[in-house]
């Protein structure tokens, strides 16, 4: 077991620095120091303790219940803000068409966005990696579906994923081996929900989930409290904070509240050292022989451009100017309704099913794939909204929150977008952060691709209202965020129109990766963690072939 080096100082040396405690780059940290390398994660948000946001969880306001306030419940450092929404902040501004659909709800902690997630471990297909070439629209990635599966295989491995075995329910059913676990069971509401709308052409399977069916590395079997967004309680769903205290056992260390502004780069530009600030806002300086920026998608490619330097004057591995540009994630909105019968939502997990038929087809060269999840969240918070809405009081009122909670759907409807290098990232000339760093600015457009899927969607969902004999049918008529933040340093073949290459190794820079979601050239339609996950163990994987030759 190696451990980093610290100076009187407080400066570090260490063979990898890994920038970003999320699941990527924990799980990088994880994978190298048990490889006997000594790693160092510096991590610009605090470390937390789950008892305390499930505490401030069980004590938040109901209105923040109901509008989904997922983040306000967990400490915000500072010196390093997250965009928060209740009450609203400016730390990124989003403009353009679509600004508004690209509202990003993050977390800067130790472990990440994962300590809130719906835990959804879907892969792409493997058509979705030939977009260009299949439809003519999009970009091809520089590696095939064949050459990441392995790494699916072990991303599924190390988070613990429970989906279903059987290939019919599987989507791709293209798999060298089967889920650790066995799918988590559906509640009545998923079984419902497919008896109806299968026999009309719809395809309800369950979701691949990093949540336990059965004990798994320390964590317990998920007994189905409900609240995996905006914590679980147990543990029993997989976050990143496992991986960091994995690697932390293994010899790393991780540094809380360090905040990293530059990146300093030698004769061959080879980055050599990058400085942070702690939270007393002193600088200090981590050096080593390779660097690893697993911030999000948000986060890195604002890094990069703040800390350009004389060599790199755009930005650091900007040379092609595609550094915060080609954003992206799963546009999506909301359908609500309520059923002629009870469905019965709330018992569970968080999301189960999803209906995965419009993924695919020869449409994608028109107009956008979608996925459609039944929302298992319990309806409880919208129902006495409504409820309290009808002025109703005493039994009336309870027997209205039951029933509405019994009869509710709600389906989230997700589309796929395409990188538009006008979809940009850049740093705002007026507005800065606590330690005086320029805050990010993003304009985003999703496209006339995503309105004209949108438009597809709708029209299913008026037929799937139909099948339930929906009253008060209501689609939201704006795009939401999904949080699938992607693109902001996209993979390529070429270094001219790129940031990374297959293995996320920076084309500028021969001692730096950039893995997770920005380096996705396509976001397919389904939740990103997963691929996130794969890209990042495949990095790490050509970094131990790189320590290996130094």
């Amino acid at each position: 077991m190696k451990s980093p080096a610290f100076d009187s100082r407080g400066d570090a040396t260490a063979d990898v620095i890994v920038v970003g405690s999320g699941v990527v780059g924990a799980m990088i940290a994880d994978q190298l120091a048990g490889k006997g390398h000594s790693v160092l994660v510096l991590e610009a948000g605090p470390r937390i303790d789950r008892g305390q946001v499930v505490e401030n969880w069980r004590n938040m306001p109901f209105f923040n219940r109901v509008g989904s306030d997922f983040q306000g419940l967990f400490p915000q450092s500072p010196l390093a803000p997250a965009p928060l929404y209740f009450p609203k902040n400016d730390y990124v501004l989003t403009t353009g068409p679509s600004g508004g659909s690209f509202q990003q709800g993050y977390l800067r902690v130790v472990g990440g966005t994962t300590w809130h997630w719906a835990a959804s471990c879907w892969r792409h297909l493997p058509v979705d990696m030939r977009m260009k070439s299949t439809y003519g629209v999009g970009r091809d990635w520089p590696i095939s579906y064949d050459e990441l599966e392995p790494f699916y295989c072990d991303a599924e491995d190390r988070m613990g994923v429970a989906g279903p075995n059987d290939p019919a329910l599987q989507s791709p059913s293209e798999r060298s081996r089967p889920y650790p676990m066995d799918m988590i069971p559906w509640g009545y509401g998923d079984r419902r929900f497919a008896e109806v709308v299968n026999p009309h052409g719809y395809r309800s399977v369950p979701i691949p989930q990093a949540r336990n069916t059965r004990p798994w590395n320390g964590r317990p079997e998920c007994c189905g409290n409900n609240n995996c967004q905006p914590i679980c309680p147990i543990s029993a769903m997989y976050n990143g904070i496992h991986h960091v205290t994995s690697a932390e056992a293994k010899g790393a260390k991780v540094l809380a509240e360090a905040v990293v502004y530059k990146i300093d780069t030698d004769e061959n530009n080879r980055v050599t050292a990058v400085h942070w600030y702690d939270a007393g806002r002193r600088t200090r300086k981590a050096t080593g022989k390779v660097f690893v920026l697993a911030c999000n998608g948000i986060e890195t490619p604002r890094l990069l451009l703040i800390a350009a330097n004389a060599r790199n004057p755009r930005g650091i591995a900007n040379s092609s100017d595609q550094v915060g540009r080609n954003m992206m994630d799963h546009s999506g909105f909301h359908c609500t309704f309520l059923a002629k019968e009870p469905i019965w939502t709330g018992r569970g997990p968080a999301q189960s099913s999803c209906l995965v038929g419009p993924r695919d087809g020869a449409f994608r060269s028109e107009y956008s794939a979608n996925k459609i999840i039944l929302n298992n969240i319990t309806r409880v918070g919208p129902a006495t909204t409504q409820a309290l809405k009808l002025g109703l009081v005493g039994k009336e009122l309870d027997d209205e929150i039951r029933r509405r909670t019994a009869f509710g759907v709600d389906l989230s409807i997700s589309l796929e977008p395409l990188p538009d290098p006008n979809n940009r990232l850049t740093l705002s000339a007026t507005r800065r952060d606590p330690l005086g760093l320029p805050c990010p600015d993003i304009h985003y457009d999703v496209g006339e691709y995503v309105r004209k899927g949108a438009e597809a969607s709708r029209r299913q969902l008026e037929h799937i209202g139909s099948l339930f004999g929906a009253v008060e049918f209501h689609i939201t008529p704006d795009l939401n965020a999904n949080n699938h933040i992607m693109g902001g340093t996209i993979m390529g073949a070429s270094p001219k129109d790129s940031v990374v290459d297959g293995d996320c190794r920076a084309h500028d820079h021969a001692n730096l990766w950039l893995p997770g979601g920005g380096a996705m050239p396509s976001g397919s339609v389904v939740n990103s963690t997963l691929t996130m996950v794969a890209l990042g163990l495949k990095a790490a994987a050509s970094i131990e072939r790189e320590l290996q030759r130094a």
